[in-house]
């Protein structure tokens, strides 16, 4: 490991100061992924500035009903709130399909976020990667790349973003709130924080330089809505996902026809991809099988697979077939079927 500076930040401003005053800096909470790539020597930062000390961790209930989640706030902590299990049990669901307790019990919710979107060439300093080393080139496109994208990507990158997180608050409409270093506050909505490749993989988020997360914010769960994440991986713990969804659905109690629904898919894209397509030819539509596989197939209809990775789509089908089947009571064997 490379010798590094070491900052602990007691505000926001002091925080924002030193990124700004010291050139490579990196922010640092629970460290469970830059520490990891430090070790590797994929980052190299010149100064780590402590942020895990700042006024952050706190959950708290906002007036229209929505939540405040601070930065800092562990992903086990996040899980196990009862505000969150009652209200967004997809969160809840995927925060603990993320790694292992014990990482979970470090790792916070602005770490979670802004993780690396990566793959195994981008740990490999002996393999070219454009997300490391821009213009070295993509070696998993003619290389290993079954785990990877096939939705969004470029030629340039075809990694998949890791997180559970960001895929249910993806579905959910949250919001990133960020402070910049001149002190003011901006938020960026969920679906939009994390970037597809293109021509620039090494930008992972939206997020300006300096900036930093603050809070994510949750709107006031819909009445009457229920909400599910799955996710398909290759062993049952510490391991991302292959595909992964979350839903929010509501159901008109009259006549049964879709009025809110939220899809979100995960292991797909270099970003949490938001599924437009699906959920307009969804909403005002009776959940009937054959119509939710329809409006699926039209939203994966975009998919561009690679050579070993044509799998994924399938398998993200099903997925998110059978969770809408779920939420909307007709998954064979419910009372609701028909």
């Amino acid at each position: 490991m490379k010798p590094f500076a070491y900052v602990r930040a007691t505000s926001l401003r002091e925080a924002a100061d030193a990124y700004s005053s010291h050139p490579g800096s990196r922010y640092l909470a629970g460290g469970t992924n830059l520490v990891d790539l430090m070790q590797l020597g994929v980052e190299t930062p010149g100064t780590l500035i402590d942020v895990s000390r700042l006024p952050l961790d706190e959950i708290r209930e906002l007036p229209e009903g929505g939540l405040r989640v601070g930065a800092t706030v562990r992903n086990s902590d996040l899980a196990a709130d009862p505000l969150v299990r009652t209200r967004y049990p997809l969160l809840s669901r995927a925060l603990l399909s993320g790694a292992s307790g014990q990482l979970r019990n470090v790792a916070t919710t602005g770490g979670n976020l802004l993780q690396r979107t990566r793959c195994g060439y981008f740990q490999d300093l002996s393999k070219p990667c454009n997300k490391r080393e821009p213009g070295s080139g993509c070696g998993a496109r003619d290389g290993l790349h079954r785990d990877h994208a096939v939705l969004g990507h470029s030629e340039h990158c075809i990694a998949t973003n890791p997180s559970d997180m960001a895929v249910a608050l993806a579905a959910l409409d949250a919001e990133v709130e960020l402070y910049g270093g001149t002190g003011t506050t901006r938020t960026v909505p969920a679906a939009e924080f994390h970037r597809l490749p293109a021509d620039r993989p090494e930008q992972d988020t939206v997020i300006r330089a300096g900036e930093i997360i603050t809070a994510v914010l949750l709107p006031p769960a819909a009445p009457g809505a229920v909400s599910l994440y799955r996710k398909a991986r290759e062993r049952a713990s510490y391991a991302f996902a292959l595909a992964s969804v979350a839903v929010v659905l509501d159901l008109d109690p009259d006549d049964g026809r879709v009025r809110l629904v939220a899809l979100a898919f995960g292991g797909l894209a270099h970003r949490p991809w938001r599924a437009t397509t699906a959920e307009e030819l969804l909403t005002g539509a009776v959940p009937h099988p054959d119509a939710v596989r329809a409006a699926v197939d039209a939203e994966l209809a975009q998919a561009r697979p690679l050579r070993d990775n044509a799998y994924k789509i399938p398998l993200a089908r099903n997925l998110a077939c059978d969770a809408i089947a779920e939420l909307a009571g007709t998954h064979p064997g419910s009372p609701a079927a028909p």
